[in-house]
């Protein structure tokens, strides 16, 4: 693991963030995923905290942005700001809460409406541990996910199931849309010089491609 120890050591940065009922376990699912190498940044100013984590995909390392809505949501305020350059994006629900669940189609209205079409999304089940609470089936949050074009994974932050896989899809398949969309420009070698920011979500994109310096240290 002692390959990129420097916070600067990625070819990509990726901003995901993490959306749903208040008390479905998103922040739990972050801590999980990034405990490893926890970097909490609190951003007060739009109410919302990130953690980082670098991981492996194919050849590149890509380094992860995860967002975080610290309690927003049950205020409704979550502000564009919050998806601006989000390339990839966790829907979480609580399996033992029906009620979540319903409101997930809400929430992806709101994402879809705040991002770019190739955005990643992932729908999540949390809490897949509480098996004699269960209140949502699996087929039915899988039929949804069909229907909408996403991913789904059912996790347990508490035992840590599938929390690492959930992650590391998304992250993944955000490479491949990134990747072939270099490839779609990529007749003319002008269209994309190195270290542009890949324009997934607007101007004022998180996301972009590590510039090939020579002299950084």
């Amino acid at each position: 693991m002692g390959a990129y120890r420097s916070d600067d050591d990625y070819d990509y940065l990726f901003k995901v963030v993490l959306i749903g009922d208040s008390g479905v376990g998103k922040s739990n699912l972050l801590s999980r995923f990034t405990r490893s190498e926890f970097s909490l940044e609190s951003k007060s100013t739009i109410g919302v905290e990130f953690a980082t984590r670098s991981i492996r995909v194919d050849d590149k390392v890509v380094k992860a942005q995860i967002w975080d809505t610290a309690g927003q949501e049950r205020y409704r305020a979550i502000t564009s700001a919050y998806y601006r350059g989000a390339v990839g994006a966790l829907l979480v629900y609580d399996v033992t809460r029906h009620v979540t669940f319903e409101n997930v189609e809400r929430w992806l209205k709101e994402l879809r409406d705040h991002t770019d079409s190739s955005i990643v999304i992932m729908l999540v089940g949390n809490k897949a541990d509480l098996r004699h609470l269960r209140a949502v089936s699996t087929e039915d949050a899988q039929a949804f996910a069909e229907k909408e074009s996403t991913f789904f994974m059912e996790t347990s932050a508490l035992e840590s199931m599938n929390v690492e896989s959930a992650f590391t899809e998304v992250l993944t398949q955000i490479h491949r849309v990134v990747s072939r969309k270099a490839l779609e420009v990529g007749d003319d070698p002008a269209a994309v010089p190195k270290g542009q920011t890949i324009n997934v979500g607007g101007k004022d994109d998180v996301s972009e491609v590590k510039k090939a310096g020579c002299c950084s240290a």
